[in-house]
């Protein structure tokens, strides 16, 4: 499906066909494309890139397609990345996670840190990091699979 280049977001690089890759719900999801472009809330003189996810309700594009900076869609990633790495170990604990310490880590970006925890402020974090380790673990291999690949565009990259 062609994503629109007359809205406020302008695509530079599109990915059309994300309809048939969309993780378990590839074949049938509103996620039609991704774009890489110019962001919706550039000002004049100033223009940020983005990544917008667009949603297509069968009759129109939907409100709820998403724009994120790069930055931010790059911290998601990183997100992802470390609270992957925390469940490969996290059997050790008997809550999946250090009560007593509930920060997983902090990551240094520009001058400070992202704080990367477990969030004890959820009432039922007891049972809902059990549900989240085990939706981690039967994703594995769909999540792999583009670890795999982002890992290999990183080296490509030089990094």
């Amino acid at each position: 499906m062609k994503i629109p280049t007359t809205l406020k977001h302008k695509p530079v690089i599109v990915s059309e066909n994300y309809e048939q890759v969309d993780g378990r719900y590839a074949g049938n999801t509103d996620a039609k494309g991704l774009s890489l472009g110019l962001a919706q809330w550039n000002d004049r003189g100033k223009v940020d890139i983005s990544a917008k996810v667009w949603r297509y309700t069968g009759e129109k594009w939907s409100r709820q397609s998403e724009e994120l900076p790069m930055h931010r869609v790059l911290d998601l990633a990183i997100l992802i990345c470390r609270s992957s790495l925390h469940f490969q170990d996290a059997y050790r604990y008997p809550k999946l996670y250090d009560p007593e310490n509930t920060t997983i880590d902090r990551i240094g970006l520009q001058g400070d840190a992202m704080s990367v925890a477990v969030c004890e402020e959820n009432p039922v974090i007891d049972s809902d990091i059990k549900l989240f380790a085990q939706a981690l673990s039967d994703d594995g291999e769909m999540i792999g699979e583009r670890l795999r690949v982002l890992s290999r565009l990183l080296k490509d990259m030089g990094y």
